[in-house]
């Protein structure tokens, strides 16, 4: 019985080295995840007086369409791509911090300390603009559209803030700026949770905040050499278009949310994007899916007069 302990015991201690090993490293992808979650083992022992029989049986088995989780890698770099909106967010609203004294050296405003706040804060007045807007363009053109729009306001306000020879420039390629930062984080929500794998929607959702705080730190270490080097703020602006460039071109190339898709009448079109973001063996679950959560969303319409009387009266 001893014997047999020890032989079962190495046999797991091998089956769970050889799953972390595929988990973390990517040796083995089985049923569009990775590491081994769709692997069975059967440990089976025949137990006589005379001698211990032991039979290890390692089975691959393919569950069902619906029950299996689809590769979280299809849908990876439409993410990743969907939350440069958010590290854009953060980098414009960390970018006058470190070089604010220097702006208003150059601009003509310094000690003007209404000058300085207006410079920091006018691009949270365009994005409260922005956001107030946001969820009909995103409705209305579609999710990469909507992020195109978002980058253009973006470009041409970093461009005239790097360019400008005046405070009332400044302030408004901020606002300009602004408008985009309202736009591009609020897309990006829907976008991430509407691309994303249903077992991995919470991980990637969390890259929108990753992403607002890397664009902070960035914005604050591109900043450091401005005290040392004259100008060098407007390089600093000149360097978030690069990355709001990226966004308006990359979306070219990423799927359309098929929720948008399917809800707009266009169903074909709505398969050809989750076979992108989830691969062929899921299109027509996802498809199903979609389709139920539609139904759920009929709303019941009650009159507002209701409210008082009636059945939703309380």
């Amino acid at each position: 019985m001893i014997e047999f302990l020890g032989f079962r015991s190495v046999l797991l201690i091998l089956f769970f080295l050889f799953w972390f090993c595929s988990s973390y490293f990517g040796f083995v992808e089985i049923g569009g995840i990775p590491g081994l979650a769709n692997v069975r083992v059967y440990l089976c022992s025949d137990v006589d007086d005379n001698k211990l029989d032991t039979s290890v049986h390692v089975q691959e088995t393919l569950l069902k369409e619906s029950a299996v989780n689809p590769s979280w890698r299809l849908s990876l770099p439409h993410v990743l791509t969907g939350v440069i909106s958010s590290f854009l967010f953060g980098y414009h609203l960390g970018v006058v911090n470190e070089p604010l004294e220097s702006i208003s050296l150059d601009l003509g405003f310094s000690g003007n300390s209404l000058a300085e706040g207006l410079v920091v804060s006018t691009c949270l007045g365009g994005a409260f603009l922005g956001s107030i807007v946001s969820g009909s363009i995103a409705d209305a053109v579609g999710r990469r559209r909507g992020f195109q729009l978002s980058a253009l306001p973006m470009i041409l306000g970093a461009f005239l803030s790097a360019r400008t020879e005046s405070l009332e420039g400044m302030l408004l390629g901020r606002f300009l700026v602004g408008l985009g930062m309202g736009v591009g984080p609020s897309v990006a929500s829907l976008y991430v949770t509407e691309v994303s794998p249903s077992f991995v929607r919470g991980t990637y959702g969390s890259f929108i905040q990753i992403a607002t705080c890397l664009g902070l730190v960035s914005s604050l270490l591109i900043g450091i050499p401005t005290k040392e080097i004259a100008g060098w703020w407007r390089v600093c602006f000149w360097v978030s278009a690069i990355p709001a460039a990226i966004l308006a071109l990359a979306m070219e190339f990423c799927a359309e949310s098929p929720q948008w898709l399917h809800k707009k009448g266009r169903a074909a079109e709505a398969e050809a994007e989750f076979e992108k973001l989830l691969g062929g063996l899921h299109v027509k679950s996802a498809m199903a899916d979609l389709s139920k959560s539609d139904r759920g969303d009929e709303p019941d319409t009650v009159k507002f007069s209701e409210l008082f009387y009636g059945r939703h009266f309380r």
